[in-house]
């Protein structure tokens, strides 16, 4: 089942939290659906594993057949690895960094993503979508290279992808974040390694924080909201990580 994260003026967010729970092999990922004015736009729609049964839940809110976009925040294949069903089963545009939009193909069959791709510049740009938009932000190196989070402006709801992560279950991740401390065993391990630098976190911070936010939802993990909002970003500007902690004993022939 979907998780509402807001429903007002035909203006809804959707999250699905439990699609990749198959074998318990994979690591839990969300998927998102925003809807405005019968217009759609699914924001990291995951791996194959997860196709099947978010597009039957999508259609118990919203025909498929509608979505006017996919909206990637990086490339990874629990990102879009089920592209190629995504471009076979609807008509929308992929939205995907530009130095990602001609890596992303290789997730499909030749000719399935001709004009469907829109490579999103580095300084970030607007989506329309139904009455509203939503923003694309640059996010680069948190983790990865060409990187973007979604941030709905009638929601205000920020789609954090892998920023803001806490690693659990599915159970775990519908359950929403009001105070940092307690999760902070769950998300400090996997910034500090998948964060690329403190000085691209304080960047963003300076960003995030001239944006009024609600909620910030990750692509893993549960969503943050309330005081945990003003305490995950005086936290993560002050994280070291990545490249912070490399030495030359990172480098060196394996004995």
């Amino acid at each position: 089942m979907a998780i509402e994260l807001y429903n007002k003026n035909g203006h809804v967010c959707l999250m699905f939290a439990h699609l990749s729970d198959e074998g318990g092999e994979a690591v839990q990922a969300n998927q998102f659906l925003v809807i405005d004015e019968q217009q759609g736009a699914i924001i990291d729609p995951g791996g194959n594993m997860a196709y099947n049964e978010l597009l039957l839940t999508i259609g118990r809110y919203f025909p498929p057949s509608k979505l006017t976009e996919i909206l990637a925040s990086h490339a990874d294949p629990d990102i879009i690895a089920s592209l190629d069903r995504w471009m076979t089963s609807t008509q929308a545009t992929l939205f995907i960094s530009r130095l990602w939009e001609r890596f992303a193909p290789h997730f499909c069959k030749p000719g399935k993503t001709a004009g469907r791709i829109v490579g999103i510049p580095d300084p970030g740009m607007r989506i329309p979508l139904g009455r509203s938009e939503i923003v694309a932000l640059p996010a680069h190196f948190m983790h990865s290279e060409g990187n973007f989070q979604f941030w709905d402006p009638v929601s205000r709801i920020l789609f954090s992808g892998d920023l803001g992560v806490s690693l659990g279950t599915s159970a775990e991740a519908g359950q929403r974040i009001t105070s940092l401390a307690p999760h902070l065993p769950r998300m400090e391990a996997f910034h500090r390694r998948y964060m690329v630098s403190q000085k691209v976190l304080r960047l963003w911070v300076n960003m995030a924080r001239t944006l009024p936010i609600e909620m910030i939802v990750p692509q893993h993990g549960a969503p943050l909201v309330g005081d945990a909002i003003p305490e995950f970003l005086a936290w993560i500007g002050d994280l070291s990580c990545g490249v912070d902690h490399l030495t030359q004993a990172n480098y060196a022939v394996p004995a």
